[in-house]
């Protein structure tokens, strides 16, 4: 074998991508700082596109990075699944000091004035369906305008939401998580009430006592699908006797419910958006709390404080429209 066969390709930094060594100790790792950047847009976004888009790069070059960063790091950092990337083990253990890094870098730019948000970028909010569609999504357009360089991403979930494993930056819920390392607090409740169109209770008649529902049609979550118990709301009232449409979508039941299909019990909230939905019997309520839970590593971001105090400022002021009153 020549001289010339052990010679490495140089890059285009003359590097050979050997790791230099002194007295037989391996000199430390060596990656590119900026591939983190790529990195963590692509834990965010969890598509190569999305995070391409922020980065305002090709797809491609999005997909060399990381496979030059893992290659660095001699690790995978993420799996392709059908719904996007998804990060291993190892990528969850090097998120936090990534983020660490982007916290130390963004705290450069706020010692000489630079406000963090001016940096921007994306913030998922995981939530229910019905908080997320008729509650927060009503309000993201105020939050746009206080902090135009943050992008709400806003998901909607029948069941609960794996921070810890970054499906989402905040979660909105009404059971407490219990998943270790999260910053969890009570920001406010919201009532549940029985519901009706006025075309049904003209058909049908308006109850007037708890015995009067026996004889009423009501809309339901389908039972066995039901992955929260706390939406589990209409039984805290009345055990219907002739439910006629179950669904696992609130929307669908508030829809069904408009059209004079029978009695939904619906955050109130929720009923506001339709003033031909009229209360019946408005003692038989019940209330659930809103968490809301952001995972400890992420308590340091500015956009993410941003969206916290956002939205518990928000619930704050509606809590009596939150609760019916």
């Amino acid at each position: 074998m020549s001289h010339r066969d052990n010679l490495q390709p140089l890059d285009e930094q003359g590097n050979d991508g050997s790791t230099p060594s002194w007295d037989g100790f391996e000199a430390p790792l060596r990656y590119d700082w900026h591939d983190i950047v790529f990195f963590l847009e692509l834990v965010r976004h969890g598509q190569l596109v999305g995070a391409a888009k922020r980065l305002k790069v090709n797809h491609t070059t999005v997909s060399r990075r990381m496979r030059e960063l893992e290659r660095a790091l001699k690790t995978k950092l993420f799996s392709r699944t059908k719904s996007g990337f998804v990060l291993t083990e190892a990528g969850l253990k090097i998120l936090e000091h990534a983020e660490a890094m982007e916290y130390q870098a963004n705290s450069i730019a706020q010692a000489v004035g630079i406000e963090g948000e001016e940096a921007g970028g994306a913030v998922r909010i995981a939530t229910m369906e019905g908080i997320g569609s008729f509650y927060l999504g009503p309000r993201i357009k105020r939050f746009h305008d206080l902090h135009p360089a943050v992008l709400i991403e806003l998901v909607t979930s029948s069941g609960l939401i794996n921070l810890s494993r970054r499906e989402a930056d905040i979660f909105i819920s009404f059971p407490r998580p219990a998943e270790r390392r999260l910053s969890v607090r009570k920001i406010g409740e919201f009532q549940v009430g029985l519901f009706a169109s006025s075309a049904y209770l003209r058909r049908r008649g308006v109850p007037e006592r708890k015995a009067e529902l026996e004889g009423h049609d009501f809309v339901d979550y389908i039972d066995d699908m039901i992955q929260i118990q706390a939406v589990r709301w209409l039984t805290d009232v009345v055990v219907p006797r002739n439910v006629v449409f179950r669904s696992t979508s609130l929307i669908a039941q508030y829809t069904s419910a408009s059209m004079g299909l029978g009695v939904a019990m619906l955050p109130t909230f929720v009923a506001a958006h339709n003033p031909d939905l009229k209360r019946v019997l408005p003692k038989l309520s019940a209330t659930r709390d809103i968490w809301l839970s952001v995972h400890e590593d992420l308590l340091h971001t500015s956009k993410i404080n941003a969206v916290i105090r956002f939205i518990t400022d928000q619930v704050r002021r509606d809590q009596d429209f939150l609760l019916g009153q």
